[in-house]
């Protein structure tokens, strides 16, 4: 998303219907799971490619667009249904629709825990929202030793408003997981951890409204521009992340290993 170049730029409008039409889009995509209402695809046939596009549709009954786009906001939320986050903090805001970010996951066992740092930028759309991001540097939060820094090329979400109090929830990700996967993990995320993920959003989408009439119901800074509290990012802080800076570690001679119950729900 960084339009090819060495300058970080806050997307556009054009970035925003590019990114729709990708998620929209079936052209070049291959269907890698379709089960009880999830959809997977990937982009590019090589399976040794690591640097995949992964696509995922659910569908949401009983969750209105608006509650699943708070729910992808909300970062104290986000610690009661995300497993896979070990940490994740707002570091400062660009605009009244872009900020900086932190976050990191567990990876599958016996790799190593991934984190990025990442520009989000988030758009209202009628009854439609979108959320995407993109890997930057900060200075303030260089690649930590117990982590590997990952880089996300383009992430983001697209929620579209599906009848009454339902919506549509798409997710496309094209990450540089910094090093040279086995075949089990990239089989393992469409099949296993895409569709597990989707699930907890939507989950999380039903409770979200009960949880947040007790923590704050007010409190919804990327709808109020006026109670952000964060503190001011400029942009010639930031550079673009390129994924060839980063430690590369190579993790595709280890086993397949400890694919627990949980792994496997689907």
């Amino acid at each position: 998303m960084s339009r090819g170049g060495e300058m970080v730029y806050i997307p556009d409008d054009s970035d925003f219907s590019s990114f729709r039409d990708q998620c929209e889009s079936l052209e070049g995509w291959h269907c890698r799971y379709n089960k009880a209402g999830v959809t997977v695809w990937s982009q590019g046939q090589e399976e040794s490619c690591t640097v995949q596009k992964i696509k995922t549709r659910i569908s949401c009954k009983d969750v209105p667009a608006e509650t699943l786009y708070d729910v992808l906001h909300d970062t104290s939320y986000r610690k009661k249904w995300d497993s896979n986050m070990i940490e994740t903090y707002d570091i400062g805001r660009l605009t009244v629709n872009a900020d900086v970010g932190y976050y990191s996951w567990k990876c599958p066992s016996p790799l190593k825990n991934r984190d990025f740092v990442t520009l989000r930028s988030w758009l209202p759309l009628g009854n439609d929202y979108m959320i995407i991001n993109y890997s930057v540097k900060h200075p303030k939060y260089p690649p930590r030793k117990d982590f590997v820094r990952a880089v996300s090329l383009q992430t983001g979400y697209l929620i579209k408003a599906n009848g009454d109090g339902a919506c549509i929830l798409y997710y496309l990700t094209q990450v540089d997981p910094r090093g040279s996967l086995p075949k089990w993990v990239v089989n393992r995320v469409s099949q296993f951890v895409a569709p597990k993920a989707m699930k907890k959003i939507y989950k999380a989408g039903l409770k979200y409204p009960e949880w947040k009439r007790r923590h704050d119901p007010e409190y919804k800074p990327w709808v109020y521009p006026e109670q952000n509290t964060l503190p001011s990012v400029s942009l010639a802080e930031l550079s673009v992340q390129h994924a060839d800076s980063l430690e590369n570690i190579d993790e595709t001679g280890l086993p397949e290993e400890h694919l627990s119950a949980s792994d496997h729900e689907a």
